[in-house]
């Protein structure tokens, strides 16, 4: 059944709302400018919506339904994380988890010619910016920002990335900071890049960090911020565990085995399966 909703900005937003309900009545917003995000529909002067989700507002005019899914819409405007599956004469083919292949100009670089075109081999990962995402056809991305820069937009190198909802990637790019990430911040040195798209890229200098800052990322899309801070300090205090070695020197004369063979018998009657040893084998000469 069709739910008219009043015709008030302010008193939509962070409302749940449902497929064939009734947004705002534009005749009253005449004199402004709106811009329609995902999920709305213009029918004459009224926005329906088209998805289940939470109606959202953002300055100065821009109106959106968010739902969290693992299909990505593109929407122009969205950072997202792209696969090159392909490349053209004048395009890459990349794989953006939408309903169709993204076009990628291989002159949409900062300072892009045909002289420098990056070679970009299948399966290489970059951070790209959807540009155009028209009904019916390929979108089509840049590697630039709206001024022409390259900002943080490229190839991304090394690192994890894996997939998550798109409820969850809006949450990691939400202002103030979600919790789990701010947590993981405090305590711990890494990169992230997320895409609207529900794909997150982990890069630090021990895999056992990536690891940890991927896990409690997937873990944290319907956890509240208490529960968030508490499954962050158990994975760092794991960690901690885990990393914990015993340093242990031996003198071995080089004239005989009998060393080795000691040692050897002692690795074998020594059973600790929950730390980690590291023998340092010093030669007696």
């Amino acid at each position: 059944m069709e739910n008219k909703l009043s015709g008030s900005p302010t008193s939509l937003v962070d409302q749940f709302v449902i497929p064939g309900d009734e947004g705002l009545d534009l005749s009253t917003m005449s004199n402004q400018t709106i811009k329609l995000g995902s999920s709305l529909r213009q029918d004459g002067d009224v926005l329906s919506v088209m998805k289940a989700g939470t109606f959202k507002f953002s300055k100065p005019n821009k109106y959106w339904v968010e739902s969290s899914q693992k299909r990505y819409e593109p929407h122009a405007g969205d950072s997202v994380l792209g696969i090159v599956v392909d490349s053209k004469a004048d395009n890459f083919l990349v794989d953006i988890k939408g309903p169709a292949l993204a076009f990628l100009p291989v002159l949409a670089f900062e300072g892009g010619t045909r002289r420098n075109i990056p070679k970009f081999e299948a399966g290489t990962l970059i951070y790209v910016r959807v540009v155009k995402a028209n009904p019916g056809m390929n979108p089509e991305l840049s590697c630039t920002d709206a001024s022409g820069k390259a900002a943080e937009f490229g190839q991304l190198k090394d690192g994890f990335m894996f997939e998550s909802s798109t409820g969850l990637s809006r949450m990691l790019l939400s202002s103030p900071t979600c919790p789990v990430l701010d947590a993981l911040g405090k305590k711990l040195s890494f990169e992230i890049a997320v895409g609207l798209n529900g794909r997150v890229w982990v890069n630090a200098t021990s895999p056992s960090t990536v690891i940890v800052v991927a896990n409690g990322i997937m873990n944290s899309e319907f956890k509240s911020e208490v529960q968030q801070r508490g499954m962050v300090e158990k994975l760092l205090q794991n960690l901690k565990l885990s990393s914990q070695s015993f340093s242990y020197t031996y003198m071995i004369p080089t004239s005989t085995f009998i060393g080795c063979l000691l040692l050897t018998n002692f690795l074998q009657l020594t059973n600790m399966k929950q730390t980690s040893l590291m023998f340092s084998l010093q030669l007696d000469n």
